[in-house]
């Protein structure tokens, strides 16, 4: 586990500056505390940050093939390199640690590129083919780990955070307006974008080829396409039980302490349910955080989970005090701009599990590959409520619901409702992104300064026409895969927990088990408006009581009543009228009245200021680095 970096020049000839691969290399520190390491060839630097996870004595990268001409560095974990090393050292290659890592040089020498396909794991990775004179990058399927890249002036550069590529010298970034406006809609920018102009993100699945100033880029994997399995709840529940099995087992590798992110809901929980087929009770531990506000907070499941278990149990209470002293120190590591608070609460319980352990398991994931979240019981609402004549629907039922009154409460019925009409009327391409966003494409064009309506809900578009999935709810899974999990929940566990040297793994990500899970009908998923079915049989009678059916709670913070209340001078000051029309690319008007109909309470805006908060911050932090400004 590790940050990666970059420089290939299109001149092989042309040397490298140790100098300047330090320079970015050292952004990331954070990723890797342990080690460092460094490679300078004609044309090409390499660089790495480590956290040591296997092999702790002999894992130092970059790695190389025997005679030197190949040479790779990965961020990750790779769970079944012990397989393709025996295959390897079967096939004559010398390898020389037990590290993970160590297998890409002499199977790339083996596949080339496609390596790829032998790899299951989570990984950013490069490979340098001196020889050919030509660079590898690759992304894990499911996009767990990160990796940037741009080029300039006769030059690819690649990292594993956005800001590092930000201190190579002569580049000078633009604001990239069009990720900005998706970042308002979508609350996160959607790979292959960023926020910066010049500066993409590889997208999961894909690997890039680099050769003489040629950049291509293509896709190595996708979900299975065509007929769904023709299989019974007994079968289906028995086969994902044993993948899931299989993926946890993956996953308990290191050679350092490991324990567990636990909530108390189902997907946290099953992950220490399986770990308790494999390990004695008193070896796991587990790791929670306890809110004061009681609407957010889930300890006491957690704790119930725990004592069912017999697992070694740590819990940390925040008070919104805590939280909110932390605000500064993320916002301030976060280089591309984020809209999901959970974030903070994330960090905090990284930093705090981080104190016993290096590795934490968790639930994430499973939402996504089991309907897990109430947009897809409001798209079967959705499909009655477009029945009702327009006049109708705008002119009684939603001007009855707007004036609800609000509630500051955790995903709260009011909040839900209003939510829900926002999109229900909708078509399919825009109707869940407006549900999961903060901005509605009317809205982004009273937020912003400049015209934000080209391309908004193109990426949605894309996944939707991509998916070639045989029912319609397993294309939306597919959309959220692409979109939400990857740019928003794992780039949100990567940097909390990275941000605190700890390594998060996600079984539920395991690729097998999400190409078995997607092919299974949507019924096993959404079932009635019962979610994650199958999850749900699949463990009611292993975790505690009640425990398998409880309502999602999310792992929010109470941002309603902060707004309100002990970040409202702040908030005001971050939203300031002379200080928007200053920074030119918002509408002071527009942001007062959203800031001013939250403040009286006659509306909740909480998505909307934070999604602004955010960016206003990321400005403060970033902005030198901007020069562009809208036109």
């Amino acid at each position: 586990m590790c940050g990666i970096c970059g420089i290939v020049f299109d001149d092989p000839g042309r040397e490298i500056d140790i100098s300047i691969l330090k320079k970015i290399n050292r952004t990331m520190i954070h990723r890797g505390p342990d080690d460092e390491g460094y490679y300078l060839g004609k044309g090409c630097g390499l660089a790495m940050r480590r956290l040591s996870i296997i092999d702790l004595e002999g894992g130092h990268q970059p790695f190389s093939s025997e005679d030197g001409g190949i040479v790779s560095i990965c961020n990750g974990e790779l769970y079944n390199f012990r397989d393709i090393r025996s295959e390897l050292l079967a096939g004559g290659h010398l390898l020389k640690s037990r590290s993970d890592a160590e297998v890409l040089p002499h199977l790339y020498e083996r596949d080339g590129a496609g390596l790829v396909h032998h790899l299951k794991g989570m990984f950013a990775l490069a490979v340098w083919d001196d020889k050919e004179k030509t660079l590898i990058l690759a992304r894990d399927r499911m996009g767990q780990k990160p990796l940037y890249y741009l080029y300039h002036d006769g030059a690819l550069l690649f990292a594993s955070e956005l800001k590092a590529l930000l201190e190579y010298p002569g580049f000078h970034p633009a604001l990239n307006k069009k990720a900005l406006a998706k970042y308002f809609a979508y609350e996160y920018v959607p790979a292959p974008d960023s926020i910066f102009e010049g500066i993409s993100k590889l997208e999961p699945g894909h690997l890039l080829h680099f050769k003489a100033g040629k950049i291509s880029v293509r896709r190595y994997w996708d979900l299975p396409v065509g007929e769904e399995l023709n299989i019974g709840e007994s079968e289906a529940r028995d086969r994902f039980m044993a993948l899931f099995d299989q993926s946890v087992q993956r996953r308990l590798i290191g050679d350092v302490p490991l324990g567990v992110f636990l909530s108390g809901g189902l997907d946290s929980s099953s992950v220490v349910a399986m770990i308790a087929r494999h390990r004695e009770a008193k070896e796991i531990k587990t790791f929670s955080i306890a809110f004061s506000e009681k609407s957010f907070d889930e300890s006491s499941h957690a704790r119930s989970v725990a004592r069912h278990f017999g697992t070694d149990h740590r819990e940390e209470v925040l008070s919104p005090e805590n939280l909110i002293a932390l605000f500064p120190e993320v916002t301030a590591l976060l280089d591309e701009p984020l809209g999901d608070a959970s974030i903070i609460p994330t960090y905090a319980l990284s930093r705090f599990t981080k104190k016993y352990v290096t590795i934490a398991l968790g639930g994430d994931g499973a939402d996504e590959l089991f309907a897990g979240y109430p947009t897809f019981q409001a798209e079967r609402f959705a499909n009655y409520y477009r029945k009702i004549p327009r006049l109708i629907r705008n002119g009684v039922i939603e001007r009855f619901i707007s004036n609800l009154p609000t509630s500051d409460e955790n995903i709260s019925l009011d909040f839900k409702i209003k939510q829900f009409i926002k999109g229900a009327g909708r078509e399919d391409i825009s109707r869940h992104a407006t549900w999961m966003g903060s901005f509605s494409e009317e809205e982004l064009k009273k937020l912003l300064s400049f015209n934000p309506s080209h391309g908004l809900y193109e990426d949605t578009a894309r996944h939707f026409k991509n998916s070639m999935l045989a029912s319609k709810g397993n294309r939306v899974l597919y959309s959220y895969k692409k979109l939400y999990l990857a740019d928003d929940i794992l780039t949100k566990l990567d940097r909390a927990s990275m941000w605190n040297s700890l390594e998060a793994r996600a079984p539920f990500m395991d690729h097998e088990l999400v190409e078995f899970v997607f092919r299974l009908p949507y019924t096993f998923k959404l079932r009635g408006m019962t979610m994650k079915y199958l999850l749900k049989k699949s463990f009611e009678e292993i975790l505690p009581k009640g425990i398998a059916r409880r309502s999602k709670k999310g792992f929010g913070i109470p941002l309603a009543k902060w707004i309100k209340g002990p970040i409202r001078e702040m908030t005001c000051d971050l939203l300031a009228s002379e200080k928007i029309a200053r920074e030119g690319f918002l509408n002071p008007e527009y942001v007062s009245e959203i800031l001013d109909r939250h403040l009286s309470g006659k509306e909740d805006n909480r998505k909307k200021l934070w999604t602004l908060i955010i960016f206003e911050k990321w400005l403060e932090n970033w902005g030198a680095r901007v020069f562009a400004r809208p036109e």
